[in-house]
């Protein structure tokens, strides 16, 4: 049971630091007008309707592009477009609003939708490698990154987007189907893991205060036992780091680190994530790396991280539906301001029970969907009847409760707009 409860708290932590880099990212690309000019600029072949000169060029490339000649879509239409920037704010009010949890919807909101489950992560990932590139001010963090560590960290990671993107692409072009049912099964385990956690902890919230943030901060800031084990095992090279923190730093075999990013990298390439919520609690719990140090390193592996399984795992063999990218690039933005705003006028108890309610329809919306993929693939036998039953209930149930979500945040949010902009929040 406690290995559970600190499984559960070792996602949620990684959850809440990803939102965080979200909530800074959308800070730094709309307070630039640099940004917006690149990002409006972006958008002119949209509007425009200038991608049908791409999609021609694309038509024209080695049937192999896209895996069994079934992707690399430069075209759009106006209706996939507006799901795509709905899909985006609807992720963006979830995690401004939450602190977590909202970019795991993604992928599944676009499965239901019908898109392939590998195009899903591609364009997933390259959505959260456009807004690292646009929304970074590495300069900023500079002075918090450990080059060492960042640079072996990356090692790893390389390896395990590559591995995690071969993977994914092998087992599509046996079968899109398996490929479906892969991807469906990994965002079961990880969703029904933080489900169940949200939803215990919005009990415990109902009867007694429940702070995570303090005592996460606090952990951070201290060696956890684990981290005490880890740096004490000395297989060479040793990396120093956190120098203006403990005299003579802290040291840590670079095996590790290489081990942690494989793990990171294998999991952004293969869910499409980004791999932004392990990193945080891998370097906090499991290796003690101070939280100073953490964010900026993460800042930094996101970026390379997210860009390198983007181009190379998906964007060269056609996984990228750019359009949909911008759509969610756009809709979270949006989302993740008004969001963050509306956690000033709400009880945090509120917060967690619809934290708890999302993240468990996004659970229920994969389940209901493996039976399908199960019975296509021939692993169990099936009436028509209840596969569609099943399959109506998932992606009902899933887009009505992300729906009333999204409104009941945008009612909290003009309803106290005279108050949110007299600054006389609680």
């Amino acid at each position: 049971m406690k290995f559970f409860r600190d499984l559960n708290q070792f996602m949620v932590a990684g959850s809440r630091a990803h939102a965080r880099w979200e909530l800074e990212m959308s800070n730094n690309i709309l307070h630039s007008r640099t940004r917006l000019l690149i990002l409006g600029l972006l958008l002119i072949p949209v509007f425009l309707g200038g991608v049908a000169f791409a999609d021609a060029i694309s038509q024209a490339l080695p049937s192999f592009i896209g895996g069994k000649q079934a992707y690399g879509p430069a075209h759009y239409t106006n209706l996939i477009f507006g799901a795509s920037v709905l899909v985006g704010l609807c992720a963006g009010l979830i995690t401004g609003c939450i602190g977590a949890g909202g970019g795991f919807i993604i992928a599944p909101a676009l499965m239901s939708a019908g898109v392939k489950g590998i195009l899903a992560v591609g364009t997933d990932l390259f959505h959260i490698f456009a807004k690292a590139i646009m929304g970074s001010v590495l300069h900023r963090k500079m002075g918090n990154i450990s080059v060492s560590l960042a640079v072996t960290f990356l090692i790893g990671a390389i390896g395990g987007s590559s591995l995690g993107g071969y993977v994914n692409r092998k087992i599509y072009d046996a079968n899109p189907v398996l490929s479906d049912m892969f991807i469906t099964s990994i965002y079961v385990v990880i969703l029904g893991f933080l489900a169940f956690y949200a939803m215990n902890d919005y009990l415990k919230s109902r009867s007694k205060k429940v702070v995570i943030e303090e005592g996460a901060k606090k952990i951070a800031e201290e060696i956890p036992p684990m981290g005490k084990r880890i740096q004490s095992v000395n297989i060479p090279p040793m990396l120093t780091f956190d120098e203006n923190i403990t005299p003579g730093g802290r040291r840590i075999s670079a095996i590790f680190l290489v081990i942690s990013g494989f793990i990171v990298g294998m999991a952004a390439a293969i869910m499409g994530v980004g791999g932004g919520f392990l990193t945080f609690p891998m370097f906090v719990y499991g290796m003690g790396v101070s939280s100073m140090t953490t964010v900026g390193t993460d800042i930094f592996q996101i970026v390379f991280t997210a860009g390198y399984a983007a181009i190379s795992q998906y964007a060269v063999y056609g996984f990228i539906f750019y359009t949909l990218a911008l759509g969610m690039l756009l809709g979270s933005l949006v989302g993740i301001q008004v969001g963050s705003i509306v956690t000033k006028v709400v009880p945090g108890t509120t917060i967690r029970g619809f934290y708890a309610v999302t993240v468990t329809a996004g659970f229920l919306n994969r389940v209901c969907a493996l039976p399908e993929k199960m019975m296509k693939m021939g692993y169990v036998e099936l009436s028509k009847g209840f596969i569609t039953t099943v399959d109506i209930i998932g992606i009902a149930g899933f887009f009505i409760i992300i729906t009333a979500f999204a409104a009941w945040v945008f009612w909290c949010f003009f309803s106290n707009l005279k108050v949110l902009k007299s600054g006389e929040v609680h």
